[in-house]
């Protein structure tokens, strides 16, 4: 069985501040560089930036090879504790990034070793160098050891902003399809994944089948993914029936959970919890009344979802049936755009947006709330 060695880390110059990660997987046998990877995350943690760079790491490792022993050494002492199962993880913004990491390889086939700063300087050189680049793109590179340092330069220069090279070949096109009406749609009601899972109303039903019938007509979607909740999962087995495709389940496109506010009215809100309101509309990293799932979590799990839905249907058009906080942070990350611009985005239901992501990691936004296929 062939082994890996993977080095990642991952730093935030402010904590919060920009941030960037870094990964190398090699060969364990030889020691040999096979995967160099480093992406700028824009403001985000310390702590989330040294997750995202081990998962980075554990799917560079797994696209090489899937049933490989995987030896994981960083110098971060929480993440090494966390993922070994001696610490528990109690912040929500590392918990799904946790998951996603967990799944990348069966658990008895990953270990992991503290290990000090001074023997991890490669993953850290590269983290330093992605938030250098302060780009929004990714670069992976297979490199031969003598190769390495040249085509992170190179790597480098392509994530610099501005016109993407041409000939990258098809993106991952994500279609965010926001299912129907609910009843508590028209009433304005918080209804996220903490509450009472409504299914489609008479009218929300109708919605999802016009909407299944202009992704008919536009004849590209090769694959449906929908949020676990009932109202998204009616919506995709109306356009999935149409197709002649499957409906899989992505539990990463999920709701944001309101906590006590589910079920309630903006103005009931404000007149309950008036101060918790208005931090959380001027703080994305605070949570709703009750524990529920703050802005900054939310885009943690949507950043991790997205990198793992491009990764596995590169070149493909998908079909992502899910929700406003989630279509909205696609959108949002997609452009780079501050956590308020979500409060100054419209999504209506059974809207359609779309998002396509290329190979150097750039996105480009190509439709936002479109209901034409609504109208008579």
């Amino acid at each position: 069985m062939r082994e890996f060695i993977v080095e990642a880390d991952g730093g935030s110059r402010g904590n919060p501040g920009p941030a960037g990660y870094g990964s190398v997987v090699r060969d364990a046998a030889t020691g040999e560089t096979l995967v160099e990877t480093y992406e700028y995350l824009g403001i985000v943690t310390n702590n989330v930036a040294e997750y995202r760079g081990l998962l980075a790491g554990l799917r560079a490792a797994h696209d090489l090879d899937p049933s490989a022993r995987v030896h994981v050494r960083m110098d971060s002492k929480l993440v090494v504790e966390q993922m070994s199962g001696r610490w528990k993880i109690k912040h929500p913004d590392m918990k799904p990034l946790a998951l996603e990491a967990g799944r990348a390889f069966p658990p008895e086939r990953v270990t992991y070793e503290w290990i000090p700063r001074e023997q991890n300087k490669h993953a850290d050189r590269l983290a330093n160098e992605a938030m250098d680049s302060r780009a929004s793109a990714s670069s992976v590179k297979k490199l031969s050891s003598a190769k390495a340092e040249a085509d992170v330069r190179a790597a480098k220069a392509v994530a610099s902003p501005g016109w993407a090279p041409a000939d990258m070949g098809a993106p991952a096109t994500f279609v965010l399809l926001r299912h129907g009406e609910t009843p508590l749609t028209p009433q304005k009601r918080f209804s996220g994944s903490g509450g009472t899972d409504p299914a489609l109303s008479e009218i929300g039903r109708e919605q999802a089948e016009r909407a299944a019938a202009a992704l008919a007509g536009r004849g590209t979607i090769q694959h449906i993914l929908a949020s676990p909740l009932t109202r998204t999962r009616q919506t995709a087995e109306a356009v999935a029936d149409r197709l002649g495709l499957e409906v899989t389940v992505e539990d990463g496109l999920i709701e944001t959970d309101f906590g006590a506010w589910e079920g309630l009215t903006f103005g009931e809100v404000r007149e309950r919890y008036p101060d918790d309101l208005t931090t959380w509309l001027s703080d994305p990293e605070a949570e709703p009344t009750g524990g529920g799932e703050s802005f900054a979590a939310t885009a943690t799990r949507i950043a991790a979802t997205r990198d793992k839905l491009v990764a596995a249907y590169a070149g493909r058009t998908v079909l992502l049936v899910t929700h406003v906080t989630p279509i909205k942070t696609f959108v949002r990350l997609a452009l780079g755009a501050p956590p308020e611009s979500l409060f100054r985005m419209e999504l209506s239901a059974a809207s359609m947006s779309v998002v396509a992501y290329y190979a150097d990691g750039n996105a480009s936004v190509r439709l936002l709330n479109d209901t034409s296929h609504l109208r008579p």
